[in-house]
């Protein structure tokens, strides 16, 4: 009671002083719900640690905040719990009522309605039942996301030439593997990729190395195997990562996880699934033995084939001889020779007399050229050209006559109602000083303006003195 006096010193409160009528009683110090419920809170808080608590889950819900509210109770207690996100979206199993769980908690109150609760940090079912249950729940999801469909599902390589394993370096699995490859099919290459096979770190290693293995695309197919073991120690086997980098996987991936009677979300996930490591290797390659006896098989079969064609072809050439010989053809070979001599004597008639009439009228091509020779038509030609240029030479002299003398009609014309011949009888014109205005009026000749006289022989400069 007095460490919880103690840490109430510092925290808001209210001071009721005593009635002055008693003086004798004590100041009381008054706190709010609010002030309460956090110094509860932060009491508990400090007070206790992270601790285990197992019990059963009721009254659970989900909302779309993404947090985790239920009840964890026993026979004789219950206390609220709430785990937030994004832990609730950590967990590898779907919590329900009823279910048994062993939760890492963090002891709180909820200040707003005084309430007693555990805040969760980390969830996980309690025993094989609880395993088995958190297994069922995650194959039930991921086949409802269709993750395992037989439509995914890829061929495996017939003759693989580069196989890659996923397992431990030291365990049994790999030497039965490699056992049975080596045995079976010795042409394969195989590539030991170790990764661990239980423990927490082996999900995300057996991840990393499914990643790493598809970029590379070195392999044909992979193999992902252990050997048997508890419930507990194949669980990493059953990671929701490891299921979707096997789909994801460019390379098919094939399963052999424990003894025939074990399966994993790894083995769904596969592309085949192997009840034991060395029936997987069975699987992956063919026995050279079979395959020898195989390939004997199709030489045999090869040979009688070819035997069945060569016999086939003699046949058809004797009958082809045969049906040769009945046709007579030294006899036919005679006629048509006969009939090529006939042809080639009418091809030389039909030529010559061909080449005669060509002849002829070649030598009527000839005539006519030179009838038309080329030589007489140029004297022709050439004193047509002349006659034609004596006339052009008459026409110009004529027209350039005709045109001197309509230019000296035309010259007199304009010189007889020239200003310039009036000028010549003794007249001027004024102009302003600029020569470019005639002067017509005496408003126009100011005294002492500067005015141009124009003569018949020149122009002289004048200044009017009166008017």
């Amino acid at each position: 009671m007095h460490a919880l006096c103690g840490n109430l010193s510092g925290r808001t409160r209210n001071t009721i002083m005593s009635d002055p009528v008693a003086p004798s009683r004590a100041p009381r110090e008054v706190y709010t719900p609010s002030a309460l419920t956090r110094f509860v809170r932060d009491l508990l808080e400090d007070a206790l640690p992270l601790v285990w608590v197992e019990g059963e889950i009721s009254n659970f819900s989900r909302p779309a905040s993404g947090h985790l509210y239920f009840t964890l109770k026993d026979a004789g207690a219950q206390v609220r719990c709430a785990m937030f996100r994004p832990r609730s979206t950590w967990l590898r199993f779907r919590p329900a009522d009823g279910m048994h769980v062993l939760a890492r908690v963090r002891v709180s109150l909820y200040e707003q309605r005084g309430e007693f609760q555990l805040i969760v940090d980390s969830l996980e079912p309690t025993g094989d039942g609880a395993l088995q249950r958190a297994f069922e729940q995650l194959k039930a999801r991921l086949a409802a996301e269709g993750l395992f469909e037989a439509a995914l599902k890829r061929p495996l390589p017939r003759l693989p030439r580069r196989i890659g394993v996923l397992t431990s370096a030291s365990g049994a699995a790999v030497r039965d593997v490699l056992s049975v490859i080596a045995r079976r099919f010795p042409l394969a290459t195989v590539d030991v990729l170790p990764v661990p096979v239980q423990g927490r770190e082996a999900p995300a290693a057996i991840v990393a190395m499914l990643q790493a293995a598809s970029r590379a695309r070195r392999h044909d197919v992979l193999l992902l195997t252990r050997g048997g073991g508890s419930l507990e120690d194949l669980w990493a086997f059953n990671d929701e990562g490891i299921a979707r980098a096997i789909r994801a996987s460019a390379v098919p991936v094939v399963s052999a996880i424990g003894h025939e009677i074990d399966f994993t979300i790894a083995d769904f996930a596969a592309d085949l699934r192997a009840p034991t490591p060395s029936a997987a290797a069975e699987l992956l390659v063919p026995d050279a033995r079979d395959l020898a006896r195989a390939l004997a098989r199709q030489r045999e079969r090869a040979l009688q084939l070819l035997r069945r064609l060569l016999e086939s072809r003699t046949q058809r050439i004797d009958h082809l001889l045969a049906r040769l010989n009945a046709q007579r053809p030294r006899v036919r070979l005679a006629r048509a020779d006969e009939r090529l001599h006939v042809l080639r004597r009418r091809l030389v008639e039909r030529a010559r007399g061909l080449l005669e009439r060509r002849e002829a009228a070649t030598r009527q091509l000839r005539l006519r050229l030179f009838a038309q020779h080329p030589a007489a038509r140029l004297v022709r030609r050439d004193e047509h050209a002349r006659a034609l240029l004596e006339r052009l030479r008459v026409a110009t002299r004529h027209g350039v006559e005709r045109r001197r003398a309509r230019l000296g009609e035309l010259a007199r014309t304009l010189h007889a109602v020239s200003p310039l011949a009036t000028l010549e009888r003794g007249y001027a014109i004024l102009l302003d000083d600029d020569g470019r205005e005639v002067v017509r009026s005496i408003g126009q000749a100011p005294p002492g303006r500067a005015l141009r006289a124009r003569l018949a022989d020149g122009e002289l400069a004048l200044v009017v003195k009166d008017r």
